[in-house]
């Protein structure tokens, strides 16, 4: 008597690596991300990461401050690259003044509570 379902069979042994060679599969590298993480008590602060590097971060940043009347600064990150802090929620202001300006609302994910 032989059992047929007792043999070991890997349905995907054939198909090699499914990614092949692609690295940018499934990553975030091509969004700006906008979050809003909370200090102390009510106090927030807002985050600019993943902004092309055709665009100047030190005048965004400058243009920002002067448009939401906030204070804001500049942080290099060994991960993330450059990085722009804001203070309190700026989320929608953010994305409204990026898509006003010519980046496509489809390349802006918005995150937070």
């Amino acid at each position: 008597m032989s059992v047929q379902n007792l043999n070991t069979f890997d349905p995907f042994a054939d198909e090699g690596d499914p990614l092949g060679d692609s690295q940018d599969v499934g990553s975030q590298a091509d969004y700006i991300h906008i979050r809003i993480q909370q200090r102390n008590g009510r106090k927030t602060l807002t985050t600019l990461q993943g902004l092309p590097k055709q665009y100047d971060a030190k005048k965004i940043l400058k243009a920002f401050k002067k448009e939401f009347a906030c204070n804001g600064t500049l942080v290099d990150d060994e991960k993330m690259g450059q990085v722009i802090q804001l203070q309190g929620d700026q989320r929608s202001k953010i994305s409204t003044f990026l898509t006003e300006n010519g980046i496509e609302k489809a390349a802006i994910k918005v995150h937070g509570f």
